[in-house]
C-alpha cells in the first residue's frame, strides 16, 4: 500500500490541482458526470478554486488533497454540506487513474472519518453510482451502511442514473 496523507486545500495548490484534474479528466468522466469544458480553462478553474476556499473558510465544506509521501496529488477527498447542528456531512472523493487499486481511497476515508468529529460531524453520507462497486466496497469497509438506491436524472447528461446512498454513523466515545 502507498503511504499517503491528506492535506487541507489551500491557495498554493491551484496549479498542481488543475494539472491533476486535466490529466484525469477522461478517467473521471467514465464514472462521474463531467464538469464541463469551462472547468478545464485555468481562469475558470482558479475562480472555482477560490470559491472552494471561501466555502472552507465558512465551514460549509472541508476540502483535502490526498498526497503521496513526496507531496504529489494522487486524489481528492471532501466533506461538504457540513451541518454542525445535526452533525451531518457528505463525503466525496476521487483517485487519479495511475493511483487506483492501491488502497488509497480506503486509507483516505479512514483518515477523514477520524477528522470528522473535529468538525462536529457524527454522520457522514456518501452517494455512488450503483455500478461503482469499488467505491461502495471502500465505504462499507470503513463502516458505512447501504441505506437506499435511487434513480435520478443526471443534470449534465439528462440520462437516468441509479445511485446508491451509503451512510456512516458513529458515536463519540466519552471517557469518565
Amino acid at each position: 500500500m502507498m503511504d499517503i496523507y491528506i492535506d487541507r486545500l489551500n491557495e498554493q495548490d491551484a496549479q498542481a490541482l488543475f494539472a491533476f484534474e486535466c490529466n484525469n479528466r477522461r478517467f473521471f468522466e467514465q464514472t462521474v458526470p463531467g464538469r464541463g469544458d469551462d472547468y478545464y480553462s485555468f481562469g475558470t478553474f482558479e475562480i472555482r478554486h477560490k470559491e472552494l476556499l471561501k466555502e472552507q473558510e465558512d465551514v460549509i465544506s472541508s476540502f483535502y488533497l490526498i498526497k503521496d509521501g513526496s507531496g504529489i496529488i494522487v486524489g481528492r477527498i471532501n466533506l461538504v454540506d457540513i451541518d454542525p447542528i445535526n452533525g451531518t456531512a457528505h463525503v466525496g472523493y476521487r483517485i487519479g487513474e495511475a493511483f487506483t487499486q492501491k488502497g488509497i481511497a480506503n486509507e483516505a476515508i479512514k483518515i477523514l472519518v477520524n477528522l470528522a468529529p473535529e468538525l462536529n460531524v457524527t454522520q457522514i453520507h456518501a452517494k455512488t453510482t450503483s455500478d461503482n462497486i469499488a467505491s461502495q466496497k471502500v465505504l462499507v469497509k470503513n463502516g458505512f451502511e447501504r441505506i437506499s438506491i435511487n434513480e435520478e436524472i443526471s443534470v449534465d447528461t439528462g440520462q437516468k442514473q441509479r445511485s446508491t446512498i451509503i451512510v456512516r454513523t458513529y458515536k463519540s466515545i466519552f471517557f469518565y
